[in-house]
């Protein structure tokens, strides 16, 4: 039997201070639940939405473990939060999803090689572990033609990453990286789509509709829904979805990115990444469906049941990336019916998220 559902004034503890962090704490407050944030950063956009906030390292044992005693749960608003913070923090609260879930994404080949032993499609890809594995991988480099080097831990927002065609250039990369890679074939495909699913205490997987995602520079740009794929493809694009949350015996939202129509591959659909948090490709849930994917977190890792995932408008998010935020006056001038949503950040450099723009419309017939 799950355990009793949290009550209205329960704590939530989250660990992560940005806009994801911010996001969730706006969603508790809605349902009568407190969010309190531990974050290094300082200044950290998730503390202006929280009625208590800590700022330490992840490694402050102490004041994370009396952090932890305050909450009547715990949460994450990135997968790099380390699993060991994670799980001293399991010692004295639940923590939702799982420690075990957030290590898996936190780590490229132990990502690869979950999936693979769920049977599920990937790119291409070779591990490079050390000097040893660089002259396989260049014998990997012909048949792909280019191939990305990605480095297993710390990367996002296409850092960490870099495109090599050549031996000299792989061997290059990967010693200015001086960590374990994944070198993957640079796939040819049709879109990129996004699965955002959550699932309840009791084990119950729902899906909203499936993302159509464009990126600039390795950064998520927009997200449209309904994507134009196949609706067969969708479907199947959800029940990855729930076997991967049920084999990590998830609560929570998760995201899940995938290949549509690699021309490399004999499959239809293979899985780029798993995200194990609410999603930047989910935001247009906020306005396009009646609950979003950050309450839906807070009621599952809550006990509480999960609200509808139905969409009742189609819609396009588009993220404001560094100095596009200063367009805020104009984008709302422009368009009064453009839902903006600014992330509190001060700083403005290059390809930061500090914001994004919804625009809905009624659902296509």
């Amino acid at each position: 039997m799950p355990p009793d559902p949290l009550k209205p004034g329960a704590t939530i503890g989250i660990l992560g201070g940005g806009q994801l962090g911010r996001m969730l704490a706006i969603a508790a407050a809605k349902l009568g639940l407190k969010a309190a944030v531990y974050a290094e950063k300082e200044k950290s956009p998730a503390f202006h939405a929280a009625y208590r906030h800590c700022h330490r390292p992840y490694g402050d044992e102490a004041a994370l473990s009396e952090f932890a005693k305050g909450c009547d749960v715990v949460t994450f608003e990135f997968e790099n939060v380390p699993a060991d913070a994670l799980r001293l923090a399991g010692q004295f609260a639940p923590v939702r999803p799982s420690p075990r879930a957030a290590a898996i994404a936190q780590d490229r080949i132990t990502e690869k090689r979950f999936l693979s032993k769920l049977g599920l499609v990937t790119a291409p890809h070779i591990i490079l572990q050390n000097d040893e594995d660089v002259a396989e991988a260049v014998r990997f480099l012909p048949p792909v033609g280019s191939a990305i080097l990605k480095r297993a831990r710390e990367g996002y927002d296409g850092k960490g990453q870099k495109l090599v065609t050549t031996a000299s250039e792989l061997t290059a990369a990967f010693t200015g990286f001086a960590a374990p890679c994944v070198l993957e074939a640079r796939l040819t495909f049709e879109m990129e789509i996004s699965v955002i699913a959550v699932r309840a205490l009791d084990g119950r997987v729902y899906c909203y509709d499936c993302t159509e995602n464009t990126h600039r520079a390795g950064i998520l740009h927009e997200s449209s829904v309904p994507a134009r794929c196949a609706g067969e493809i969708q479907a199947r694009a959800k029940d990855c979805a729930r076997r991967i949350a049920d084999a990590l015996d998830y609560v929570g939202v998760l995201g899940v990115e995938f290949f549509v129509a690699p021309k490399e591959l004999p499959e239809p659909l293979a899985v780029n990444e798993i995200a194990p948090r609410v999603h930047n490709s989910g935001h247009w849930t906020l306005d396009a469906c009646v609950v979003s994917q950050f309450e839906n977190h807070i009621r599952a890792i809550a006990g509480w049941p999960i609200g509808s995932v139905a969409r009742h408008s189609d819609a396009v998010m588009t993220n404001l990336l560094g100095e596009d935020v200063l367009q805020w006056q104009s984008i709302l001038e422009d368009d009064p019916s453009a839902c903006l949503y600014l992330y509190g950040k001060l700083e403005v450099r290059p390809g930061r998220k500090l914001g994004h723009v919804t625009r809905i419309r009624p659902q296509a017939k």
